[in-house]
């Protein structure tokens, strides 16, 4: 069974930084790309960035050049780093995997989600 576990939520005021960290665990053949999501109050579950495994990125347009995704794919892990956050960043963030558990399709799987708030 494979569990993604998300950490290093916070508090931090407006232009801190934050480092959230997820690892995949469990039975996992191979992770095909990760990522990170979040989702504010009254809002819709949103893309802040990605990954695949050949390290090509994807960053939603409000966060770049602020956030920063990396991997460490030997770890199945992966990262945000996040500087001169923003109270609009304020959200809930989850770490999403699509990887392979078993011979065949690729599934995707959720992490429970950690709370950043940034305070104005």
């Amino acid at each position: 069974q494979v569990q993604l576990v998300e950490s290093g939520g916070g508090l931090v005021q407006a232009g801190g930084s934050l480092r959230l960290s997820c690892a995949a665990s469990g039975s996992i053949l191979s992770i095909v790309d990760m990522g990170w999501y979040r989702q504010a109050p009254g809002k819709q579950r949103e893309l802040v960035a990605s990954m695949t495994s050949g390290h090509s990125t994807n960053y939603a347009d409000s966060v770049q050049g602020r956030l920063t995704i990396s991997r460490h794919n030997a770890e199945n892990a992966v990262y945000l780093q996040m500087n001169k956050l923003q109270p609009e960043d304020t959200a809930v963030y989850y770490c999403n995997a699509s990887l392979y558990a078993s011979v065949g399709a690729w599934e995707d799987y959720w992490g429970q989600g950690t709370q950043v708030t940034v305070s104005s």
